[in-house]
């Protein structure tokens, strides 16, 4: 009799934690991400505080096509990054909620998970307060945050912030990992360059050559190059990961009239005219290019690296030693690329477009779009 009283306690006590666990926890629906294998790991870049759940993405998701999140509710953070045109705005500068224009040109929403320090000068060092500050920031959505939870609350939030976090409490943390965990999810993997390093494509002998030159950091008289995969590394073309290793100064400005970049945020003047080096993926569909949007098409981005590279005590010595010629040092850096070369290499550029990442009914507008 003692030992089934003692086994109906244990059976009770155990039912109870299991009642009070499922109080305490969200009923998170655990979130599928599609990555390739040759992408690398991705589990630890996920924070633990934030991992991604089908509620968490899909409250963010709502989020980041809220207009409720701006001063006036008529502009969301899809605004300046358009599913269709790879989470960009093909404008050289965004505009903002009261029409004034910012100082940069909005970089594509891609593959995020591999990447830190965000923003062109590297300013914002996770998703989570990045995602916020266009919010706050006067020349983009322009609102407090205080202001953004209460209408939020109004329109009756609470119930997917519960599904999300566990609980109904709006904030602004919970804001931020929301939109986080949704733009973390915006994988794109199916581009043809993706479908040939899955053996699905077999790209034309321009595109293969393409492919070679982007890779190969040129030797002058013995290999030819493009040097682009020296600053946009391996299949994800995004810059180095650690630290601020994956921001360069590219040349397109000399000393005198180069921007901050980096040098704003670390206030070390051996970072002037550094910003970070995205990734290339849709680039063909993204223009114009560079932070400030200055070169319209993707012929011009290689005539600069071909003949347009201004020297400064802060140009990259990838730049500086990467050319198909020799170099002389009181000369500018030519990249030497004929015509069929430049060619060659932007056939592989367009490799890069996918166009089920922007078709994807998953990253659409959840107001206007029934999956």
């Amino acid at each position: 009799m003692i030992k089934n009283n003692a086994w109906f306690l244990l059976l009770l006590l155990s039912l109870m934690a299991c009642k009070q666990r499922e109080t305490i926890d969200p009923v998170a629906e655990t979130f599928e991400l599609n990555v390739p294998a040759y992408f690398g790991p991705y589990n630890d870049r996920i924070p633990e505080d934030n991992p991604i759940t089908e509620e968490g993405f899909q409250l963010g998701r709502k989020l980041f096509y809220e207009p409720r999140l701006s001063k006036d509710n008529t502009m969301t953070c899809s605004f300046c990054h358009q599913q269709e045109k790879a989470f960009t705005d093909r404008r050289a500068v965004s505009i903002g909620v009261d029409g004034l224009p910012g100082k940069v040109s909005a970089m594509s929403l891609v593959n995020l998970m591999w990447s830190d320090n965000f923003t062109w000068n590297g300013k914002d060092p996770s998703i989570e307060e990045q995602a916020l500050e266009p919010i706050q920031n006067p020349i983009e959505l322009h609102q407090s945050l205080e202001a953004a939870i209460e209408k939020l609350e109004q329109a009756n939030y609470q119930d997917d912030f519960e599904a999300a976090f566990g609980d109904p409490e709006i904030t602004s943390e919970k804001i931020g990992k929301a939109l986080a965990q949704f733009e973390r999810a915006l994988i794109s993997a199916n581009s043809k360059y993706d479908q040939y390093l899955r053996g699905e494509y077999q790209p034309t002998a321009s595109e293969r050559r393409g492919i070679e030159l982007f890779y190969t950091h040129p030797i002058p008289g013995q290999l030819r190059g493009g040097n682009c995969g020296d600053c946009h590394l391996g299949p994800r073309t995004s810059g180095a990961l650690e630290g601020f290793r994956g921001f360069h100064n590219n040349g397109i400005d000399s000393e005198e009239t180069m921007d901050a970049g980096l040098y704003e945020v670390t206030g070390n003047p051996a970072d002037s005219g550094k910003f970070k080096a995205p990734s290339l993926r849709n680039i063909a569909i993204t223009p114009p290019y560079m932070h400030d949007g200055r070169f319209k098409s993707l012929e011009e981005v290689l005539d600069h690296y071909n003949t347009g590279i201004k020297r400064s005590p802060t140009l990259d010595i990838l730049l500086k030693e990467g050319s198909n010629e020799i170099v002389n040092p009181n000369e500018p850096v030519d990249l030497g690329l004929t015509d069929q070369e430049k060619e060659d290499i932007i056939a592989f550029l367009h490799m890069l477009t996918d166009e089920d990442f922007v078709s994807n009914p998953r990253f659409s507008n959840p107001f206007t779009n029934a999956e």
